[in-house]
């Protein structure tokens, strides 16, 4: 299986391995937080996939791994904090499971809200929005927050698995983000498509970063992919899409509405009123 290294940082970046969380070259202090690295390196079943910081209380910290669970750690505790705080996992759907179970559900980014409250997790197929004081299941099950189709990003290609094993798609690691008072998130997909999810007006919005639109004050439009049926206009058919095309890194601005996304090698800005 293939895993990007991930870094807590404080400070300037650093570097580390995927299966070590670090502070890393911090002016103060420069070591391994958590490790889950075995002795026998062929006994090795797990590693870390994503970290971050809680961004009010900085002696905790988050990690996620490729078994798809998230892990809360408080520095206060020891100094190696090989044993958890909270554990974050959602069990798998008996119905779905598959021999791609395992590779879909690692999670490939994980994001602390603003007000460090919520966590959203990225897989696969999925988003996930979390409560801290809650770790038996995501929120989205919670009428207050309940968002048509939330947890599916692109749920259309769970049929294709097979085919984006054989082209090492489903390897792909898609980052999330919050946008800057913790009302909408944002992650990516295939074809340059990305999806923004508001939680206050439960709405959701499918659109799709080109060079053909890349001029000023050009309205993004709505984009839909369709799975199955008869397609109707304006859609594209699942079958059409290009994987060479996705958007892996996403970012919002922190006190504005614009947001970046990275598609290949371009790099969109957009300000929108979603």
């Amino acid at each position: 299986m293939k895993y990007h290294e991930r870094t807590i940082v404080n400070g300037k970046p650093g570097h580390d391995t995927p299966k070590r969380s670090r502070i890393s070259n911090s002016p103060l202090v420069n070591r391994v937080m958590a490790d889950i690295k075995p002795t026998n390196m062929e006994e090795l079943t797990e590693v870390i996939t994503a970290a971050e910081f809680h961004p009010v209380e900085c002696n905790l910290f988050v990690y996620s791994s490729s078994k798809g669970t998230i892990r809360l750690c408080d520095m206060r505790a020891a100094a190696l904090c090989d044993r958890h705080a909270k554990l974050f996992e959602e069990p798998e759907d008996p119905t779905n499971r598959s021999f791609f179970s395992e590779i879909i559900s690692s999670i490939s980014d994980v994001k602390l809200s603003n007000n460090g409250r919520y966590m959203i997790s990225r897989d696969y197929l999925s988003v996930k929005v979390w409560d801290l004081h809650m770790e038996t299941k995501p929120i989205r099950d919670l009428p207050e927050y309940a968002i048509p189709d939330l947890q599916s990003v692109h749920e259309y290609l769970r049929a294709k698995l097979c085919s984006l094993y054989e082209n090492d798609c489903i390897f792909d690691k898609f980052e999330c983000c919050w946008n800057g008072n913790d009302t909408a998130i944002m992650t990516g997909s295939y074809n340059n498509f990305f999806r923004m999810f508001d939680r206050t007006t439960k709405r959701e919005v499918t659109l799709e970063a080109s060079r053909d639109i890349a001029k000023p004050k050009t309205v993004l439009k709505p984009r839909k992919v369709c799975s199955q049926g008869k397609r109707k206009k304006d859609e594209i058919s699942v079958d059409c899409l290009d994987f060479n095309k996705k958007i892996l890194h996403t970012a919002w601005h922190p006190t504005e509405n614009i947001i970046a996304v990275a598609a290949t090698n371009n790099l969109f800005l957009f300000q929108d009123k979603f």
